[in-house]
């Protein structure tokens, strides 16, 4: 892999007007450079709510989407750019991430370090963390699926507050 960020294709699939299976919609969706610079994002479904109503036609990427979304899921792609780490931060979800290409380092708030390789998969828990490419010339894509949890973790009886980035 190189540093250039590569598009790729998502697939949707529903029904059609007698109740069979049909393919939505096939497109090529390119990640874009988020504001701070360090990595590139591409959304490629969300949910308004979780359990999911399956009777939403919406098109999942039509959602106005943060990191996370309130009640809801989203599943995205992020391309790590070289050399690059994200702030440290923490949202009130469970995030799976699953390395598809590259590696990037995960550092938590207590200077734990676990390099993360291809097809390797992370669970976050609501913990502050860091993502950084350690490499200054590949890119590393990891797929993220972030479901919106009941509420902040609670350490002490207390909530630990997110640190959005």
């Amino acid at each position: 892999m190189s540093t250039k960020i590569s598009p790729f294709r998502r697939i949707v699939t529903g029904h059609d007007e007698h109740g069979r299976a049909i393919f939505r919609s096939i497109d090529q969706l390119q990640p874009e450079i988020i504001p701070s610079g360090d990595a590139a994002f591409a959304t490629i479904w969300s949910t308004g709510e979780v359990p999911v109503d399956l009777n939403d036609e919406t098109d999942g990427r039509d959602r106005d989407v943060g990191l996370t979304l309130q009640g809801g899921s989203v599943v995205r792609v992020v391309d790590m750019l070289p050399g690059s780490s994200s702030p440290m931060h923490r949202t009130n979800s469970i995030d799976y991430g699953i390395v598809v290409w590259g590696q990037v380092e995960l550092e938590l708030d207590n200077a734990a370090f676990e390099t993360c390789r291809a097809g390797e998969v992370v669970v976050q828990r609501g913990t502050i963390h860091r993502w950084r490419n350690t490499s200054n010339t590949e890119v590393c894509r990891i797929v993220f699926v972030l479901t919106e949890a009941r509420g902040p973790y609670l350490h002490d009886g207390m909530p630990l507050d997110e640190v959005q980035p």
